[in-house]
């Protein structure tokens, strides 16, 4: 899967490439260390995965024996990383902040950079919908007993700890936000303003108290929906700058659509599908109307569950309960996922159509591997 992954086509087609922060993705066990090598040799030019910088959770001592913040350390290297690149070659950076995960070693949990901490302290952060004690009381007994529940005492459980928690995550994200403006002022100063493609996404949403619960492991909207921006300055004072599509997009979307992007062709049996299409203003003729979600990391309390969302109903099973857990949301009418229809007799055709939907998906993603 190396010899396909865009990483490696990009640098196999000319691209200087980079990767700097957060790896965060295993290799195949069975993969040894010189192989491991091997494939991240082919996919980038630079690899530089935070986890050998020498930190201490958000803190990574320099050589003079100072500290700085992790997500400062990692916008310096990306400036580094732009300041290699050779001015008659394309490059492409992938870079990936820690923050804001918890540090969740650490009584404190959010950790920010020195220079954000004047912001938010006269702010009282609003408690977030659907955290009603209510809700908690309403989930299964398996939930209330999940890891989401014991974190959720470690950051939330109290009115002060929330205001405390809250405000240090928001330090961290405009931590993040400086750093990216860091990031993009030396792309000015180098002149590559003007061809330089900047995408911004997150990896996953998150639980900051909704029905009583933390973390990013269940099937909600909450979870599932993260910010996706392109900016492509070939494309100012076109109807598509500064505009939002309304065309479900995933993940999966980002690695085909870079690869449009540099002018190089997409592998067959990609998942995904290029956004080249829709950041032209051309909508195909068909586009996705459902997609697929699963959560499978093995923990004993953490558990996994399946489903499928439409773009008007979402349907979640936990597979592995006894006897099997099924939520069925309107979205179009209940959009904050308040009530469960899996007993409404009035919906029974639409529970019936989604759990065949959602097993239908699972076995076309299994054939893919």
């Amino acid at each position: 899967m190396t010899n396909i992954s865009y990483p490696a086509l990009l640098r196999l087609a000319g691209f200087y490439t980079g990767f700097i922060g957060k790896f965060g993705i295993e290799s195949n066990g069975e993969l040894l260390v010189e192989d491991e090598k091997e494939a991240l040799g082919k996919m980038f030019d630079v690899f530089d995965n935070f986890e050998h910088w020498g930190s201490n959770g958000y803190l990574v001592e320099q050589t003079n024996g100072s500290m700085k913040h992790l997500t400062d350390v990692t916008a310096e290297k990306a400036v580094d990383f732009l300041r290699g690149c050779k001015r008659n070659q394309p490059f492409c950076l992938f870079v990936s902040c820690n923050a804001p995960h918890a540090q969740d070693n650490a009584p404190q949990q959010y950790f920010w950079p020195s220079d954000v901490d004047h912001l938010y302290q006269e702010v009282t952060i609003p408690n977030p919908v659907n955290s009603d004690p209510d809700f908690f009381a309403n989930l299964p007994d398996f939930l209330q007993q999940s890891l989401g529940r014991e974190r959720w005492y470690w950051r939330f459980d109290t009115t002060e700890k929330f205001q405390r928690m809250m405000k240090g995550l928001y330090r961290m994200v405009s931590g993040v936000d400086t750093a990216i403006g860091r990031i993009q002022k030396e792309i000015n100063q180098l002149g590559l303003e003007d061809n330089t493609i900047i995408i911004f996404m997150s990896d996953h949403g998150m639980f900051y108290g909704e029905r009583g619960l933390s973390d990013c492991w269940l099937l909600y909207e909450d979870s599932i929906r993260v910010p996706l921006i392109i900016f492509d300055p070939r494309l100012e004072g076109t109807m598509s700058c500064g505009t939002t599509i309304e065309q479900m997009v995933l993940n999966l979307d980002i690695a085909p659509t870079i690869l449009e992007l540099a002018g190089l062709d997409i592998p067959w049996g990609t998942q995904g599908c290029s956004l080249v299409p829709l950041l032209a203003d051309r909508l195909p003729k068909t586009w996705r109307t459902d997609f697929f979600r699963e959560h499978l990391f093995d923990h004993p309390k953490i558990h996994k569950s399946e489903g499928v969302r439409t773009k008007r109903w979402k349907y979640i099973r936990y597979f592995e309960q006894q006897p099997i857990y099924e939520e069925l949301y309107d979205l179009k009418t209940d959009p904050l996922e308040r009530i469960n229809l899996t007993n409404n007799i009035e919906f029974a055709d639409q529970l019936t159509q989604l759990r065949k939907r959602c097993s239908q998906l699972r076995q076309k993603a299994e054939g893919v591997y």
